[in-house]
Order: C-alpha cells, then sequence, then structure tokens
C-alpha cells in the first residue's frame, strides 16, 4: 500500500467515526487528493464528489466563489486557498472541503510563483491552512508532494475536532 494511500486511510477512518463528509477542489495535484480518498473501500460513505479546478472557467462552473473576494486576493495565498475550500464544502453541502491550488511546474505562475509551490486550505468546524515549496521542478514529484501536504494537514485537522 502506498504512502498516500496510508494516509488517506487514517484521513477517513476519523470521517467514518464521526459520519463527516467531504469535497474537494484540487488544481495542481490533478485529482490525487480525491484519488486517494476514493481508493479507501466505503469511501461513499464520506466522500461526496471533488473537482480539478486547473482553470478559470471550471473555477467558476465548479465553485460558486465571489469573484470581488477573490479578485482582492494574491493568488496562490492561504486566504484565498480557504475561499475555496469554502466553495468546495458550499457546493455539496459537506461538513469538509479540501482545496488545493499550486505550480506542479516545470514552470512557474503568471504571478511570480516558481515550480513547487502550493497551498492546501482546509474548510469545516476547524480551518487551517498550509503554503509548501518543494524548490522542484518535477511536476510528478511536486503533484505527489502536494497530495501527501493536502492529506497530512486534513488529518491534522481532524484530530482538532474528535
Amino acid at each position: 500500500m502506498s504512502f498516500l494511500i496510508k494516509q488517506a486511510f487514517s484521513v477517513a477512518k476519523i470521517l467514518k467515526q464521526n459520519k463527516h463528509t467531504v469535497s474537494v477542489a484540487e488544481s495542481s495535484a490533478g485529482g490525487l487528493i480525491s484519488a486517494n480518498l476514493l481508493a479507501v473501500p466505503g469511501a461513499s460513505s464520506f466522500y461526496r464528489g471533488g473537482s480539478v479546478v486547473y482553470t478559470k472557467k471550471s473555477r467558476l462552473v465548479f465553485l460558486n466563489l465571489d469573484l470581488e473576494k477573490l479578485r482582492a486576493l494574491r493568488p496562490l495565498s492561504e486566504e484565498m486557498v480557504i475561499e475555496f475550500a469554502r466553495g468546495a464544502q458550499a457546493k455539496l453541502g459537506t461538513t469538509w472541503g479540501v482545496a488545493e491550488l499550486g505550480a506542479a511546474g516545470p514552470t512557474g505562475t503568471p504571478y511570480g510563483d516558481g515550480a513547487g509551490v502550493c497551498v492546501v486550505g482546509i474548510a469545516g468546524p476547524v480551518e487551517a491552512t498550509i503554503k509548501i515549496e518543494t524548490h522542484s521542478t518535477d511536476r510528478e514529484e511536486n503533484m505527489l508532494a502536494f497530495t501527501s501536504a493536502a492529506l497530512k494537514l486534513f488529518h491534522e485537522t481532524l484530530l482538532k475536532v474528535t
């Protein structure tokens, strides 16, 4: 069993125990957060859905985000990712929303962030955010690191409410 799936099992155990649900909005992780959560048997008891919000258009379609509020925030900021997490949570009416935004590489963003930069946000009974900087241009390595960071932060956040 992979390390990521082990992390997802730890998250799933707490979600199931508390009868909590989750929805996910991810960008540069490309669906890996959702895939790992869905690898857990019985995922339908806690996973309500997710979206890969890789483009501005997909973000508008899949998340009901306040564009005026977003315009005032710095891209790839912890303030912005928490808005995405709240959007994912609200869209599917889940206990928790998990969001990830980043630049997997090999190049950075038009906003000046280099490759290997990511922010993760958790919305729910407790909110949390984290910024990850791998300093790597390896796309696959970054996608896995971002997914691991998201699952780790989610697990730590869940422990605060149990």
